[in-house]
Formats: structure tokens, C-alpha cells, sequence
């Protein structure tokens, strides 16, 4: 039977059939659903970790332990996760392993465009990279096998338009895979120094196996047509490439690293003129030049964002002059990239009734520096709200609002750190560690709003939910905050305006470390709506209330209107209007 499936939805089936038994992630774009569909299938384990560290370590320890294993993350979470990573490449598994790295070119939901083919290389462990959804699902099973039989981790990247395009997948039976046998082994395992020079020695007898299985790799496969242009590539810049040039000799590569040389030279040497293209950073490029091979790549195409239909197009007959090579279709004057059309801008806003929109109002009327965070209240750092400062990577609020207090003690009063419930779990607990160890005096805003709302509302150890919905115990941030060595805990409503500034103000000042939380839920977590606010005609339209940047108020040329089919009835734009001219449905108007 055929099914329709995105990227996230092929792998999570090609784990369930392959027998995986344990699966561990961080919720990221563009991954997040692949953990949220495995968790559905019977016979599977699968849970949210703190951060994508513990994930590998969770996941790890399965594959050690014999049972076939799953971990997925964003590209920026393997950043996270390199320290095991590394190491494992040494150890080596027991049950396969396939970690997913979801990468982002393009930088749809991202801080970054990072390309993690590189981390294969560094860590010498495989690479696959899958270019539709029937290729996610078989490259989870050749994941697990490789990694079997070769005693290693392997790494399966995706992208975001792999992740959540949609293509056609042939569903199977679920393979039971039994868990192997765990046999203690120090030598392996344990990683010294003495154990590991040893180790050393195995990963690179590994590689060299890997390399002659390349060459063999069903992932990769040369698909013969005209021979006066040859291109290798993979992904999905695969499918464009099939799309834009269709009568052009591919070489798809499915297994990026390490590289099939003896497949590469061979195709090469039919073809007149060789390209490769890829997105992001010359990975494929460089090594093939290595081999002392003459190709075309990132002189044509960029090391930046997203490649297109219409640049392959463009850029190939601009050199080439092939017309009959290239689709008809893509044959339009003057067009090269999606990006040069005019589309018009929708910049992103927290919703109508956020909890984090009365916060980031009230720092930028204290006029505060904001160190901040990754999490929908980053949000904060456009306007009107504009109350951010810097966005660095998960976790780096707290430890940077440390480094900007101690070069500036001048600054202490006007310095916070902001960030959100899960966000603090998975890195802010250690920096604000550092705050209570070090003797700072920062200030930490944590924001409540009881859950992971920026990847689609996923729980966390702070929620009292698992991934599978079962009841668990609840972190409790103040007495956490308190355990760590931070005496001034305070706890506040946002929707609250002025008692947040009081309490910031006060926290702030004060010659000890502090933290403020937060508590209140996403409004998109509430079933129930409050009562919509409707504007009377006491309105002098003085536009304070839009100072806020809600979606539900409209600036009008007399006043300002609400949209009630928007307001949640938060009840933040009432406390700014200086006429009380804003009032709640059922309230006398007038």
C-alpha cells in the first residue's frame, strides 16, 4: 500500500519497520515531527529530552545496550550533541544507531545556515542524504544496517523542503529486530586514553572499509543520458536537477561520506563537461576536486540559501547553451530565482493574547538591555516591541547577560536575561549556575508559558506530560532557581503591566541575583476565549495601545478598532488606554 508522506512522516515509518525500539529527540524545525509521529507506533519508545545532548546519550546507551536506535534534531542540536557524538565514533555500537540532522538552508526557522555533511567528515562516521520521501523511509533501514555492520553511528540529513514536502511511500510490515545481547567491554566503551589511541586506530581501519562500500552503496546510482553534460548532486537539489535538466547524465549521491571515488572517476571520464551542485558549502565540490577531478560548482552557484528550478536553469544554459537540455517550461526571459519575484512581506508577530507581549513591552519601557533567547518571544526583538538585544543560541541569555554585567558593572540595573521554560531546561540551568557561583548580580526573566511553543507546542519535564502523553513529575522552576543558589525568586502574571515593571525594576536592582517567572500559558494552549474588547467613542487615538504590536488591534484614521475575531481578551491594551476607551464585551460602552 502507498501512503502520501512528508519527509519527517517517511522517516518515522522507516524507523517503526526497521525494528527501532528507542527514539530520543529535541524538538527543532525541521524535525519536530518525526518523534511526533514514531511516538504512535506500537513496540517503539520514544520521549523528548532536555536538549539534544542528552538525546544522543539516551540513544546511545540503547544502541550500546543492543536495541536498534533512533535520534532526531535540527542542525544547530548536533552543534549540542557533538560532544558524544565524537566520542561514539570511537565506541562504536551495538544496535544500529541513525541520528537525523534536519538542516535549514535558507534559514526558514533558524539563526544559522550550517551545513552538517561536515560533521560526518570530522566525526569520519556516514553520511545519507535522502532526496524525497520514499528515500527517508529506505535510508533509515540502510542507516541501521550500515551502522551494524560497520560498528558506527550514522548520520541521515535531511533539509526543510525534504523534511516537509510530500511524495508517495510503499508501506511494509514492521521488522522485529530483537535486542542483541549487551556484553561488557571496557575497551570499547570506556574511553580513556589508553583505550582510546586504540580506538583511534579502529575508526580509521573503518573508513577505509567504508570507502570501498561506497562504491558499492545502492544510495548511489548514475542514471546515463546525454554525456555532453554530467552532474552529481543529491538531496533534494536531485529532484530540480531531474526537474530542470532532465536529458543531463546524473550521478546521485545518496551516501555523501565518504564519497564513492572509483564511481566518480568513472563518470567523469564519460561525460564532457562535469558540475556538481549542491546547497550550501562545496562539500561534494572539494573533495571531488581532491581527487584531481576539473568540475563546475560554487563559481555558479551560491554557498548562500536555498538553490532553485530557475537558477539551475539560468546558470547551466548560461555556460552551457544547452536549450535542449533544460525544460521548456524554465525557458523564461529574464527569470533566474523565485526570490526575484515580488511577494509580498508578512513579517512574523507573537499572537493575539501572548503571554511574552506584555514582558517585551515592559523592558523596552524601562529601557533595558535584553540579552535574549531562542523561543517565540525572540519575537520581541522586532517592533514595535524592539526589546532585544542579542540572540545567540540556546541557553546563551543568562551567560551573556553575565559577561555584559561583569565588563560593565555600570550597567547593573539596566542588564536582564529573558528565557523560556523549555529553553531553560535544555541550557539556562548551568548559566544561571555560573550567576549564583560567580556572585553576579544579573537578573533572569524565565517565561512560562508551559510549553515548546515555537516548534508546535511539545511538552517538556516543566509541563507534567510526556511525549506520549502520560502523566510526569513537574519541574519546579523557583524551587529549582532557589536550589542553584538564586535567593530572590519572584513570580508574576505578565498580563499584569504594572506589577511586572515594579517587580523588574525591583529585581533588577537589587545587589544580588535574581529571577523573575512569568506564569501564564500560551494562548494558543487556551480552549476557552475571554470576552473581546471593543473600542467606544472616548477613543483620542493616541495609539499607545499599539505600541504593543497585537494583530487583533487595527490604527484607523479616527481610532482604533479591535478585531474580535483576534482578541483573546488579554486585556493588555485596556491597561494602556488613557481614556478607557477600550472596554470588555458586556461592559457599558460610553
Amino acid at each position: 500500500m502507498k501512503e502520501l508522506l512528508t519527509g519527517n512522516e517517511a522517516i518515522a515509518r522507516g524507523a517503526y519497520e526497521s525494528g527501532v525500539k528507542v527514539a530520543a529527540a529535541y524538538p527543532g524545525t525541521p524535525s519536530t515531527e518525526i518523534l511526533e509521529n514514531l511516538v504512535r507506533y506500537p513496540g517503539v519508545y520514544a520521549q523528548w529530552s532536555p536538549n539534544e545532548k542528552v538525546a544522543l546519550e539516551v540513544g546511545l546507551g540503547a544502541a550500546i545496550s543492543g536495541a536498534r536506535t533512533l535520534v532526531t534534531m535540527k542542525h544547530v542540536g548536533v552543534n549540542v550533541a557533538a560532544d558524544p557524538l565524537f566520542t561514539l565514533s570511537y565506541t562504536g555500537v551495538n544496535g544500529g544507531l541513525v541520528l537525523v540532522s534536519a538542516d535549514d538552508p535558507g534559514m526558514h526557522s533558524s539563526q544559522n545556515e550550517q551545513d552538517n555533511r561536515n560533521y560526518a567528515r570530522f566525526a569520519k562516521i556516514p553520511m545519507l542524504e535522502p532526496s524525497n520521501s520514499r528515500e527517508c523511509k529506505e535510508m533509515v533501514a540502510l542507516g541501521l544496517e550500515i551502522s551494524e555492520k560497520f560498528d558506527t553511528p550514522v548520520m541521515l540529513r535531511t533539509t526543510t523542503r525534504v523534511a516537509h514536502s510530500q511524495s508517495f511511500v510503499e508501506l511494509g510490515e514492521r521488522n522485529e529486530i530483537g535486542v542483541k545481547p549487551y556484553v561488557k567491554n571496557p575497551q570499547k566503551y570506556v574511553m580513556v586514553p589508553a583505550h582510546a589511541r586504540g580506538r583511534h586506530v579502529v575508526v580509521e581501519e573503518r573508513r577505509q572499509k567504508l570507502l570501498e562500500y561506497a562504491n558499492n552503496c545502492p544510495a548511489n546510482r548514475v542514471e546515463w543520458a546525454d554525456k555532453g553534460i554530467g552532474i552529481i548532486t543529491g538531496g533534494i537539489v536531485y529532484e530540480y536537477v531531474k526537474e530542470v535538466v532532465p536529458h543531463a547524465s546524473v550521478l546521485k549521491l545518496g551516501m555523501t561520506f565518504p564519497l564513492p571515488e572509483k564511481i566518480i572517476r568513472e563518470f567523469a571520464s564519460r561525460v564532457d563537461e562535469l558540475y556538481v551542485i549542491e546547497e550550501l558549502e562545496p562539500f561534494l565540490e572539494e573533495q571531488i576536486r581532491l581527487m584531481g577531478i576539473g568540475v563546475k560548482g560554487k563559481e555558479l552557484f551560491p554557498r548562500i540559501g536555498e538553490i532553485s528550478e530557475q537558477m539551475i536553469a539560468a546558470r547551466i544554459l548560461s555556460v552551457t547553451g544547452y536549450k535542449d537540455l533544460i525544460h521548456d517550461s524554465l525557458l523564461v526571459p529574464g527569470v533566474e530565482e523565485e526570490k526575484d519575484l515580488p511577494v509580498p512581506p508578512r513579517p512574523p508577530v507573537m499572537c493575539p493574547g501572548c503571554p511574552h507581549r506584555g514582558v517585551f513591552y515592559t523592558l523596552n519601557r524601562l529601557k533595558m538591555t535584553v540579552m535574549g533567547d531562542i523561543g517565540c518571544y525572540t519575537l520581541g526583538a522586532l517592533p514595535p516591541l524592539s526589546a532585544m538585544d542579542s540572540c545567540i543560541c540556546m541557553g546563551a541569555s543568562i551567560g551573556s547577560a553575565m559577561g555584559v554585567e561583569k565588563a560593565h558593572p555600570e550597567m547593573h540595573g539596566k542588564v536582564v536575561s529573558v528565557i523560556g521554560d523549555s529553553t531553560f531546561l535544555h541550557s539556562g540551568i548551568t548559566g544561571l549556575m555560573d550567576i549564583a557561583y560567580n556572585k553576579g548580580a544579573t537578573t533572569t526573566l524565565i517565561l512560562d508559558n508551559r510549553t515548546t511553543a515555537m516548534t508546535g507546542h511539545q511538552d517538556h519535564a516543566a509541563t507534567g506530560r510526556t511525549l506520549s502523553k502520560q502523566p510526569a513529575g513537574e519541574v519546579d522552576f523557583a524551587a529549582l532557581a532557589r536550589a542553584l543558589g538564586i535567593k530572590r525568586v519572584v513570580e508574576t502574571d505578565p498580563f499584569d503591566l504594572e506589577t511586572l515593571k515594579r517587580v523588574i525594576e525591583e529585581e533588577a536592582a537589587a545587589e544580588e541575583p535574581s529571577v523573575v517567572i512569568t506564569k501564564r500559558p500560551c494562548a494558543l494552549l487556551i480552549k476557552e476565549k475571554s470576552p473581546a474588547y471593543r473600542v467606544d467613542e472616548s477613543c483620542i487615538n493616541c495609539q499607545k495601545c499599539m505600541k504593543l504590536g497585537c494583530p487583533a488591534l487595527v490604527s484607523g484614521a479616527d481610532a482604533v478598532a479591535v478585531n474580535d475575531t483576534l482578541c483573546t481578551g488579554c486585556g493588555l491594551c485596556a491597561q494602556l488606554c488613557p481614556s478607557g476607551a477600550l472596554k470588555k464585551e458586556g461592559e457599558a460602552i460610553g
